[in-house]
């Protein structure tokens, strides 16, 4: 009888040492994020916005809370940095699978004078139907470029047209509001996917 009951309590101590095994490891894999893209995180960047998306709704970043944000600053006449930035972040989402559902790409336009509402919406949606534009008048987009710390300027051509200068980085906010990452333009897809996924997860 006596053997029986030490072999039982030696059965209760493995089960024992195996479920704080298991929990260890658990708590092991919620440590903090580890990015390979810029970590932003605790910086002073915010984003202070208050401008109307395609649809003609008012937004702030507060209208997006629950997802993953990325901003990115462009213009529909871009000629290059543009386009390649959106189809990278539309790449990402897809990588994403199931968890990108929850990843809002929003494109905030630098150039309000040629990029009416209109324009936006007929650009935007065809790099993904899920992805949203963000509008406003100059004033209204100063406190978050200045928020952000993002360049845009005009550059006037000879032919009397003219080209938007503008950072060409994106910018990661968590599900809270937080900026969490800087994504530099043509940045290998595959960290970005891998770093956005650990802020999807919480982290």
């Amino acid at each position: 009888m006596l053997s029986l009951q030490v072999v039982s309590r030696r059965r209760v101590l493995a089960v024992l040492a195996l479920s704080l095994g298991i929990g260890m490891l658990s708590a092991c894999n919620v440590g903090p994020a580890k990015f390979v893209n810029t970590d932003i995180t605790g910086s002073s960047l915010v984003a202070p916005f208050k401008l109307k998306d395609l649809q003609g709704e008012t937004r702030t970043l507060d209208s997006y809370k629950g997802k993953v944000v990325a901003l990115f600053f462009g213009y529909t006449h871009c000629p290059d940095v543009c386009p390649t930035t959106m189809q990278q972040w539309n790449e990402v989402k897809a990588k994403l699978g199931e968890k990108g559902k929850n990843l809002q790409v929003i494109f905030v336009t630098v150039d309000p004078e040629r990029d009416t509402p209109e324009l936006l919406a007929k650009y935007v949606p065809q790099f993904n139907p899920d992805f949203q534009a963000l509008w406003g008048t100059p004033d209204e987009l100063k406190p978050l470029l200045a928020g952000l710390r993002v360049f845009a300027q005009k550059v006037d051509k000879p032919d009397g047209n003219y080209l938007m200068d503008h950072t060409a980085a994106s910018y990661v906010f968590d599900q809270q509001g937080r900026a969490r990452l800087l994504v530099r333009h043509n940045a290998d897809p595959v960290p970005v996917v891998e770093d956005v996924a650990q802020i999807l997860d919480g982290k």
